[in-house]
């Protein structure tokens, strides 16, 4: 009987011993899968920030003659779409921590600044628009300079020295109202004949991308834009996973991105003095700090001071036009030789920026409609998987 009672009680202690083995067992792996998930998502926020520091720090190496030219503000664009498209998969790969707060409130604030963020794309591509405005002029003026005639006689000057006044007048006309084509303006995204007052907005923070009012302010929306942006801190970066470095970081490459684009673009109301601080803790701090200083260093030159816009593409002809006027308002007929090699001269000078301007203005054009695309679109998968929440 002893032995019985012995071989019974020996049963429940096995069967609870192989209980207690396999709650352990899940536990363990419930645990990897919980540090493999970290781990991607370190690796995930790791790899965002390497591409955002490496990206732009090819932008602030650029050599002089490249810089602020329009193909290094298309490489510009091109960094920021790669960017947020990065910073988009990774949305997607943690829609779990994305519908927590306070993450949820982060992700929500950006998007906020992302209809914004349109405006300016809007009044960036009205900026180009009249750069080809100028263009037209700039065309005019080489062609009164033809430089296959031999001799340059008293009606060419006088066709040519009302081309560069009316250039000129264009001009300034742009720096003194800064909306040159204030009622012209057309969004990426809608075609619409209806009048310009039916569709205007009263405000300037949320014209939603129709065209710009007259009261719209390229320097008010950016300071909107970088209005309560603060890097997180340590406590809040670990309660959220990362996710609030994550999103501060995409928030500071799209105030970024669209300051130097109102910088180097003719734009309504623009203002490099808008008050942001670049962090100083991040990988991609030091690129920007290179490029900030080299931009104010640019736009400190005493022959850029009251440039319609820094960009290189806008400062050659208005140097150009400057130099050539000065020269056919000084010069008396008949020219000397060495005049007329000066006007000529000039007038090649003017005509290699025009084609400068003909093959780089459409390029630049598409590539900001992408970004407006791309905006468009991050946003509106990120607002369906914020509204799923929502749902039950």
């Amino acid at each position: 009987m002893p032995s019985s009672d012995s071989h019974g009680s020996s049963m429940p202690f096995a069967s609870f011993r192989r209980s207690i083995l396999s709650i352990r067992s899940e536990q363990q792996v419930h645990s990897l899968e919980l540090n493999h998930d970290s781990n991607v998502q370190e690796i995930e926020q790791e790899a965002f920030q390497k591409l955002v520091s490496t990206r732009f720090q090819e932008l602030s190496v650029a050599s002089a003659d490249e810089f602020l030219s329009i193909a290094w503000i298309r490489k510009l664009l091109d960094a920021f779409t790669s960017c947020q498209e990065e910073f988009r998969i990774i949305l997607c790969n943690n829609k779990g921590l994305l519908l927590k707060s306070p993450q949820d409130k982060l992700l929500s604030d950006y998007f906020d600044r992302t209809i914004k963020a349109l405006d300016i794309c809007n009044a960036a591509r009205d900026g180009i628009g009249k750069i080809r405005l100028w263009h037209k002029h700039l065309e005019i003026v080489v062609s009164a300079l033809d430089s296959r005639q031999k001799m340059i006689g008293e009606g060419q000057l006088r066709r040519t020295r009302k081309s560069l006044m009316d250039l000129a007048l264009v001009m300034l006309e742009e720096k003194e109202t800064g909306s040159v084509f204030s009622q012209r303006n057309r969004s990426f995204g809608r075609h619409n004949k209806t009048k310009d007052h039916q569709r205007r907005p009263s405000g300037h923070s949320r014209s939603l991308s129709w065209s710009v009012s007259q009261s719209w302010s390229a320097s008010k929306q950016l300071q909107s834009i970088a209005s309560h942006l603060v890097a997180p801190r340590g406590n809040e970066i670990a309660a959220t996973n990362g996710i609030a470095s994550l999103i501060f970081t995409m928030n500071f490459i799209l105030l970024f991105v669209l300051w130097v684009l109102v910088a180097a673009v003719p734009c309504q109301d623009r203002s490099l003095q808008i008050h942001f601080a670049i962090p100083r803790q991040f990988s991609w701090s030091n690129p920007l700090w290179l490029l900030h200083g080299r931009i104010m260093d640019e736009a400190k030159k005493p022959e850029r001071r009251n440039s319609n816009g820094l960009l290189k593409e806008i400062y050659q002809p208005e140097k150009c036009v400057h130099q050539l006027t000065d020269l056919i308002d000084s010069a008396q007929l008949p020219l000397t030789d060495d005049q007329m090699e000066e006007v000529k001269v000039g007038g090649q000078d003017l005509s290699a920026v025009c084609e400068v301007l003909k093959t780089g203005l459409d390029p630049l054009e598409r590539h900001l409609k992408e970004v407006f695309r791309k905006i468009m679109s991050c946003r509106a998968e990120g607002l369906e998987l914020l509204g799923s929440a929502n749902q039950p």
